[in-house]
């Protein structure tokens, strides 16, 4: 076996690895309002959400795993050490997160891995500004357009149930939340899943083992499977800061943000733009608690969900440019 093939194999492992931490990390948010407000077990939600993520895919197909194969760094420029470097570092940033309960981006940590690892193979050449561009753009404006749209469907909400006994009204949104969080997680499944597989991808056709950047049955079933299991697995802590520690959801916010998100994630996937889910729906649980009564909002707690947004691409970058000059000694 030669040295090549072992590289694309290690990179394989670690897309995977990656995309399980996506689920232990991420995936946890397509469920935490759910979850809290009892409309389903964790269980049963799980297995909602990985149903809806394969929806997505078949949906929306592959725009998210070319823009993330091909859209953020110059092909020519990408080996497979490029490669590997990056995931270890959206790895790292994964795992030290994860530990602090903080439910920052884990499409964000793999971009800024492939910026960083890819400067330091070949400098800023190698990166495509247009696409780079484009993602920090929605930086900012995913959390916003997400609280902007929870907050005016909020709004309708509240109007339309004004009359509505809090005992009738948690009664019916625990049966809307059941289509709102499944259209969320299609959603996410069209988003968050899909840059795995445009890691693998770009990893086999610059190992030489394909012809053209292409997703084949066998890498979508395996970036599938691992993030359903990974959101099985440990994505608690993720769920406990979403549901609890933002503001007190119930099935009415509950179907609220996850509406608003759904139909943010969906329009942004119909263009091929990888957001974070998790900005869109942080950025919708507060938009409802802030038209419900802003003080309800646990602002210190969202100041320290902010402030990781914005660190997340910077280091999990330099993370991964050091990496790869450690490779590279190898």
């Amino acid at each position: 076996m030669d040295t090549t093939l072992i590289l694309v194999i290690v990179v394989i492992v670690m897309a995977i690895v990656f995309d399980f931490l996506n689920g232990f990390h991420d995936s946890a948010n397509s469920i935490a309002t759910i979850v809290v407000t009892k409309t389903l077990t964790p269980g049963q939600a799980v297995l909602m959400a990985g149903l809806a993520n394969f929806v997505g895919y078949f949906t929306f197909g592959i725009a998210i795993a070319k823009t993330v194969g091909k859209g953020i760094i110059n092909i020519e420029n990408i080996t497979l050490e490029v490669v590997l470097a990056a995931l270890i570092g959206a790895i790292v940033w994964n795992i030290i997160t994860w530990l602090l309960g903080l439910p920052t981006s884990s499409s964000h940590a793999l971009i800024g891995g492939l910026i960083g690892s890819a400067v330091a193979a070949a400098g800023f050449k190698a990166v495509i500004i247009s696409g780079v561009a484009k993602i920090v753009v929605f930086i900012f404006m995913a959390p916003l357009i997400g609280m902007l749209a929870a907050s005016l469907f909020t709004i309708g909400i509240l109007w339309l149930f004004r009359k509505a006994t809090p005992t009738k009204a948690n009664s019916i949104f625990k049966k809307l939340q059941l289509l709102s969080s499944f259209s969320y997680s299609v959603g996410h499944g069209t988003n968050d899943a899909q840059k795995s597989m445009g890691i693998i991808a770009l990893a086999l056709f610059t190992g030489g083992i394909t012809k053209s950047f292409q997703l084949d049955t066998w890498v979508v079933i395996s970036c599938y499977a691992a993030i359903s299991l990974g959101t099985m697995m440990g994505g608690w802590r993720i769920v406990k800061t979403m549901g609890t520690k933002i503001i007190k959801i119930r099935p009415m916010e509950g179907f609220s943000a996850e509406t608003a998100s759904a139909m943010v994630l969906i329009g942004t996937a119909h263009f091929g733009i990888p957001v974070s889910t998790t900005h869109v729906i942080a950025g919708s649980i507060m938009g409802v608690g802030a038209v419900e009564k802003g003080a309800g909002v646990r602002w210190i707690t969202a100041r320290r969900i902010i402030w990781a947004w914005f660190l997340t691409i910077p280091l999990t970058a330099l993370c991964s440019a050091i990496t790869y000059f450690v490779l590279t000694l190898f």
